[in-house]
């Protein structure tokens, strides 16, 4: 009874803010439509009530679509969507229970002649107790498309910073990606492929596909999928990857940078695929590909879609951390990889130790 007052007493509350309350599967929007609420639903978590990593993401992409394309169509000229290009690492600093609910708010921090940056923040709360914290904080890249030809990028239209080292650091920003962008872009040739009776602990004994065929739901208006949609997938395969190698409840700690290298039509089928590429004592590495398949059109051959790497972390019942299970490389090209993401951990973890450094 006492649990059922305080949640009426948190929906009062939320209605004297403003705060439009729907049935339960649908967002809420703010005034601002910036921000919209979510309660976390079983379906949106694994066995253990954590909510899933691609539950969170598409939330977060729904958010800067919303916001990108609202401000490319604020001024008067051709219509547009704004489609996702790129997302940076995003780390999972908390984990989001069923019956929390969701704060997402989402703000335009720079544009580019043709790209609009948006930063994300998420903060879960238990509604019982009225306390927050911070979940997630994501960086989107959108670009502006046509409504008559969504392969025509339009114009962005500028925005006005409040101080012009904003505009310098968002410039920059938008350079750095931009060349990282340029340098994954292709991975052709780079299947996932399966392996009969393959030994524990190695690749091709927790490497995983999903193929899913692309409809209506899964899509914009104008036919080509949602960027939360097709994030949501990769980490549903990064997920089962992760599971098979330790067994063990796994949730997501990270995503690095995912770039989407081209669109994703209605009709087509696409294959989503993970494999393990690197352990440390506490985590595991999941490179995620996704090809796409025109099916309905012969004249394009299957192409690379979006890339990306999760990170996974085991844990116990009781929401501790586990030591996770030695990836064994066999391969010349598995044993790179495992180089190349050890590279990566060694990277961002001195990252995270220079932050946690006191400043003089």
């Amino acid at each position: 009874m006492q649990g059922s007052r305080a949640v009426l007493a948190r929906w009062a509350h939320l209605q004297q803010h403003n705060v439009v309350l729907l049935p339960w599967p649908y967002y809420v929007y703010f005034k601002l439509y910036r921000n919209f609420v979510r309660i976390m639903r079983p379906d949106d978590a694994n066995v253990a009530g954590n909510v899933h990593g691609g539950t969170i993401l598409k939330m977060i992409e729904e958010a800067g679509a919303i916001i990108s394309t609202r401000h490319c169509n604020s001024q008067n000229g051709e219509r547009c969507v704004a489609a996702l290009a790129r997302v940076e690492r995003t780390d999972f600093l908390s984990p989001m229970c069923i019956g929390e609910v969701a704060h997402v708010s989402a703000e335009i921090t720079y544009t580019s002649k043709h790209s609009v940056e948006v930063q994300v923040n998420v903060m879960s709360e238990n509604i019982l107790t009225g306390t927050k914290k911070l979940t997630n904080k994501a960086t989107l890249w959108y670009v502006p498309l046509s409504l008559k030809n969504v392969d025509k990028v339009l114009e962005v239209p500028p925005v006005v910073y409040s101080r012009q080292e904003q505009e310098e650091e968002g410039r920059k920003r938008y350079e750095a990606q931009k060349l990282e962008r340029m340098e994954t872009k292709w991975r052709n040739g780079d299947i996932v492929q399966p392996v009969p009776n393959p030994e524990p602990n190695t690749v091709s004994y927790s490497q995983s596909s999903l193929i899913h065929l692309v409809g209506p739901s899964d899509c914009t208006l104008h036919g080509f999928v949602h960027g939360g949609v097709t994030m949501k997938l990769m980490d549903e395969v990064a997920g089962i990857v992760a599971a098979r190698h330790c067994k063990t409840n796994i949730v997501t700690a990270s995503v690095d940078a995912i770039n989407f290298h081209d669109k994703i039509r209605k009709g087509c089928v696409i294959t989503i695929s993970g494999r393990m590429t690197f352990t440390s004592n506490k985590s595991m590495e999941i490179e995620v590909l996704v090809d796409a398949d025109p099916v309905v059109d012969n004249s394009q051959k299957r192409y690379r879609a979006a890339s990306a790497f999760f990170t996974y972390v085991s844990l116990s019942q009781e929401g501790k951390s586990l030591p996770v299970p030695q990836l064994v490389p066999e391969t010349e090209d598995e044993k790179k990889r495992f180089e190349e993401g050890k590279g990566r951990y060694l990277q961002m973890k001195a990252k995270r130790q220079g932050q946690a450094e006191p400043q003089p």
